[in-house]
């Protein structure tokens, strides 16, 4: 894949940093507590706002309270977050006006994970907070596109997450999946799906960001020197 785009837009969890195995821990634990099945809760529950996966298992009265009791037990749960693959190279090498973050988390978490993981922070962040409807709508991408002042049809959206491609799709944005949470196939929703960021290449021009794909096979034997840009 060759684009040329004005900015790329990324998920957080799952694909700028790996935050699963503490995900997976919180919503046992929650799910232990509160009597529900956690293997249906993880079933659904990636990609989406907490609020709306709570939404499906609570009567309304009690939905405040489990988001606090949920977002607590993760923020105390960030020793083994980490930074995925070639993430650390590549966000600060690019332009600020360049990129944003969508997220389903909320935005006290996502600076938390972003912190643990040693990733810079956006300068727009669109988080739980800002929109009325999370993944799959697209709402969240469409807000990051507006607030850098771009067409999201010159966005590329970059998840690991069904729900989260589409709403990359349906923003009208191309998407480009890693599959570093899911299966490749069922990604399949994407313009292209690779196994992580180290198959990329950005590089920075005066007109925006040229992205390319490189083959797996191939990259598998170049060193690691994850995204470039210049």
């Amino acid at each position: 894949m060759l684009l040329h785009v004005d900015a790329i837009l990324f998920d957080i969890d799952g694909t700028l940093v790996d935050s699963t195995a503490a995900v997976t821990r919180t919503w046992r634990t929650w799910a232990g507590a509160h009597g529900f099945d956690a293997e249906e809760i993880l079933r659904v529950c990636h990609g989406r706002r907490s609020e709306d996966t709570i939404a499906d298992l609570l009567p309304a009265e009690h939905r405040a309270a489990a988001v606090i009791e949920l977002e607590q037990m993760e923020l105390a749960d960030l020793g083994d977050v980490i930074a995925l693959p070639a993430t650390q190279r590549l966000l600060p090498l690019l332009p600020a006006h360049r990129w944003a973050a969508v997220t389903s988390g909320s935005r006290r978490l996502m600076l938390a994970r972003l912190a643990a993981a040693g990733l810079p922070t956006p300068e727009v962040l669109v988080s739980a907070e800002d929109v009325a409807v999370g993944k799959p709508d697209p709402q969240g991408y469409l807000l990051a596109a507006a607030t850098l002042s771009l067409d999201i049809r010159r966005c590329l959206v970059v998840e690991d997450a069904p729900a989260g491609i589409r709403a990359g799709r349906a923003a009208g944005a191309q998407v480009l999946a890693v599959a570093t949470s899911h299966p490749a196939a069922e990604l399949s929703a994407a313009d292209q799906v690779i196994a992580d960021l180290t198959a990329c290449r950005v590089e920075s021009t005066a007109e925006g960001l040229v992205v390319r794909t490189t083959d797996q096979a191939d990259e598998a034997h170049r060193p690691p020197t994850g995204l470039t840009a210049r």
